[in-house]
C-alpha cells in the first residue's frame, strides 16, 4: 500500500518507513521555514540538524499523536518550533562556554608556559648559587633581593657600614656571574 495524504498518520504510527518519507516531502518546507525563522543567526548546518531532529522526534514519538492532517501540521509545526529554540539555546550556551575559555586558553599558550618553567628553573639556580656563599653575604642578598631593604636598612640590621654592604653586594656578584657562567660551559 502505497502512503497518501489520507493514510499517513495510522502508516507512521506503525513505524512504516514510506509515511516518514511522505511526512518529508509533503513538511519539509514547512519545518525549514520555522526553523530558519528561528534560528536565522546560526549557520545553515545548525538549521539542517533541528530539521533533522523534528523529523526523528515525529517518528519516535508517532504513537502520542492523535488527530487527523491539519491537527498533524500544527503539531509538527509545535514540535519544530521547540525543537529549534531548544536548538538555539545549546548552540548560544556553547558559543558562551567558548568565549569563557578563551582567557583560559591565552593563558596557558605553551611559550607562557615554557617562559614560567625557565623562570622558576632560574630562580632555584640562583638560590642555590646564593646559598653557596658566605654566611653574611647570603643574608645581604637575601635582605636586599628579596626582602627588598635599601643598603643603609640592611648594614643597620647587621651591624656593618653601608660601605662594607656595598662591597659585599658588588663581590657577590661577580662570584655569582663566575658561578653561573661556569655552569653554563658545563651544561
Amino acid at each position: 500500500m502505497k502512503c497518501s495524504s489520507t493514510n499517513f498518520i495510522p502508516r507512521l504510527k506503525k513505524q512504516k518507513e514510506d509515511a516518514l518519507d511522505y511526512i518529508i516531502d509533503a513538511y519539509l518546507p514547512l519545518v525549514k521555514t520555522i526553523a530558519t525563522k528561528i534560528l536565522y543567526k546560526m549557520k545553515s548546518g545548525d538549521i539542517d540538524e533541528c530539521v533533522n531532529d523534528v523529523f526523528l522526534s515525529v517518528w519516535q514519538n508517532a504513537q502520542q499523536f492523535n488527530g487527523d492532517a491539519q491537527d498533524f501540521k500544527k503539531w509538527i509545526g509545535m514540535i519544530t518550533k521547540y525543537k529549534a529554540i531548544d536548538h538555539y539555546r545549546q548552540v548560544e550556551k556553547q558559543m558562551k562556554n567558548e568565549r569563557s575559555d578563551a582567557p583560559l586558553e591565552e593563558k596557558a599558550s605553551s611559550s607562557q608556559t615554557d617562559q614560567t618553567v625557565l623562570k622558576r628553573e632560574e630562580k632555584t639556580e640562583l638560590l642555590f648559587a646564593i646559598s653557596q656563599l658566605e654566611d653574611i653575604d647570603r643574608d645581604i642578598f637575601m635582605m636586599k633581593y628579596y626582602l627588598e631593604l635599601s643598603n643603609s636598612e640592611i648594614a643597620n640590621n647587621l651591624g656593618l657600614t653601608k660601605a662594607a654592604v656595598d662591597n659585599r653586594l658588588y663581590r657577590g656578584k661577580k662570584i655569582l656571574a663566575t658561578n653561573v657562567k661556569l655552569k653554563e660551559r658545563f651544561v
